[in-house]
């Protein structure tokens, strides 16, 4: 990609002044081009902002979002989460001013931002890790291979490896239970493409767009294993437990040494360029 690698913490005030961008350049009711975007102010009009997309990229937008609110509590921001690819087709739809991505945008979505003529700026704002965990109480699974965990996870394997010894004949004659990103998700992309080396992965997962819900199903089940973004395991430490990939742990320093590879993945911000070029009336 060419990006240097950053921990997913660093790179708030980018996303802040985004956010303060689009906000104070985004009008519904349509105005002028400006050539610049104006000043902040404290007397903001309620414009609307509206920002959907990877949930792995969410708690940046949201704790960004929530600041600014107390500062300019009459500006209107609406942050969701759909994953990556639901919230690039609101963006190419024209729904949303910015979309939260957890890979890069595709070459199909690129063709459809270009046929809805939607012109937009990619922001690369950090790097995380993407997590592979297992309850707490698993006592065999410490680490895994990108190799075990193709094996584990590509589409032959469906209906197929059902059991913990069938990834690695050491491990427990166990039920394995696999929770993951769901398929509108830039993490189930990036995943797909990185361990299994395909478009899909198996499908007999439990899968969601909601990383809350990967971490409540692996916490409750002891023959669990789930992947999701490094951001909800360090607020979960509690509930599940990391395991090593080609020897080497998920953490903010192995992803700024860039060791923990292939599954380190640089996160972005769309925003749609001309909506954060229109002159809003500030009042």
């Amino acid at each position: 990609m060419g990006f240097q690698q950053k921990p997913l913490r660093i790179y708030l005030s980018v996303v802040a002044i985004v956010i303060g961008l689009a906000i104070y350049s985004t009008s519904r009711s349509g105005g002028t081009q400006a050539s610049s975007p104006p000043a902040l102010s404290e007397n903001v009009k309620n414009d609307v902002i509206e920002i959907d997309g990877s949930s792995t990229v969410f708690p940046i937008t949201d704790t960004i979002v929530q600041q600014f609110k107390q500062s300019y509590p009459r500006a209107k921001v609406s942050a969701t989460f759909s994953g990556t690819r639901g919230g690039f087709e609101k963006f190419f739809a024209g729904q949303i001013d910015i979309n939260d991505a957890s890979r890069p945008i595709s070459t199909q979505e690129l063709i459809a931002c270009r046929q809805a003529a939607i012109p937009f700026i990619e922001l690369p704002i950090a790097f995380d890790a993407l997590t592979v965990v297992v309850n707490p109480k698993n006592t065999w699974a410490k680490d895994m291979t990108i190799a075990e965990l193709k094996t584990l996870w590509e589409s032959a394997a469906q209906g197929k490896i059902k059991t913990w010894n069938q990834v690695r004949s050491s491990w427990v004659n166990r039920p394995i239970t696999l929770f993951g990103a769901g398929a509108d998700s830039g993490t189930y992309d990036y995943f797909a493409d990185v361990v299994t080396r395909a478009e899909k992965t198996r499908s007999d997962y439990t899968g969601s767009e909601d990383d809350n819900i990967l971490v409540e199903g692996v916490s409750k089940d002891l023959n669990a294993l789930g992947y999701f973004g490094l951001y909800y395991y360090e607020h979960n430490r509690d509930k599940v437990k990391p395991i090593a990939i080609n020897g080497v742990f998920p953490s903010v320093e192995t992803v700024k040494n860039a060791t923990y590879q292939p599954l380190s993945r640089p996160l972005f911000i769309y925003v749609n360029a001309q909506a954060a070029q229109q002159n809003p009336a500030i009042g």
